[in-house]
């Protein structure tokens, strides 16, 4: 399902194990799958990914500058672009239609768990290099496209969450894991070399990678939370 979105992904979502299980297989994304996921705990996701999308597309403008070379900051440039532009109106247009407002999401309050994930991942950037703050910023964006890619054969007619499925299975945004995972794999090999996994930068990326996956986890207890 994965290969076309590189090769370092796939091996840091191997070393990562059983976490990367728990975070695609989550009870919220099986809810979803299966249409169950009460509508509270989905609209309390959205505004609180909302959120997340905003300092996500922070971290991306972030990796600008710390990008060596000029096709690594057009991509992340684009990037900022896709998310601001395209991503969050998902969340805006789904919520408009629950009666919430893009001013409301702009400033809800922050979910301890979400706080915990930015700002790993703004950290991750600023107190490491480029490798850093994409190994942090990689769980998000392939997971969401691995999620998408799946549900996508199980979003039935009229599903109660077919338009978030169909985002994340789009060619759009499979497109956009494909390009982050050539990204990845570009970046790695300018400052790691062609062996990466024998130099001591390969564990510090790795363990930034299964850190974030495990706030990825925490994501969604989050949203399954405001179901209560």
């Amino acid at each position: 399902m994965t290969g076309d979105y590189g090769t370092t992904f796939p091996r840091l979502r191997d070393a990562a194990g059983q976490v990367w299980q728990d975070y695609t297989h989550h009870a919220f994304v099986e809810r979803l799958r299966d249409g169950t996921l009460p509508r509270k705990a989905f609209l309390g996701y959205l505004v609180q990914d909302y959120i997340f999308l905003i300092h996500f597309a922070r971290a991306w403008a972030l990796a600008v500058t710390k990008a060596d070379a000029l096709e690594e900051m057009r991509a992340c440039a684009a990037t900022v672009d896709a998310l601001v532009n395209g991503e969050i109106s998902l969340h805006v247009k789904t919520c408009a239609a629950e009666g919430l407002s893009e001013a409301e999401l702009f400033t809800a309050a922050e979910h301890p768990a979400n706080l915990a994930y930015t700002r790993y991942v703004m950290d991750a950037g600023h107190s490491g290099n480029f490798i850093d703050l994409i190994a942090a910023l990689a769980p998000c964006v392939m997971g969401y496209g691995e999620i998408g890619a799946r549900l996508a054969a199980d979003a039935y007619p009229d599903h109660p969450y077919g338009d978030w499925i169909a985002t994340y299975a789009g060619e759009d945004y499979q497109q956009v894991c494909r390009d982050a995972g050539a990204l990845f794999d570009g970046a790695v090999l300018r400052r790691l070399g062609d062996a990466p996994e024998s130099t001591p930068g390969w564990q510090r990326i790795s363990q930034r990678f299964t850190t974030a996956t495990r706030l990825e986890v925490a994501f969604w207890d989050m949203g399954l939370s405001f179901a209560d």
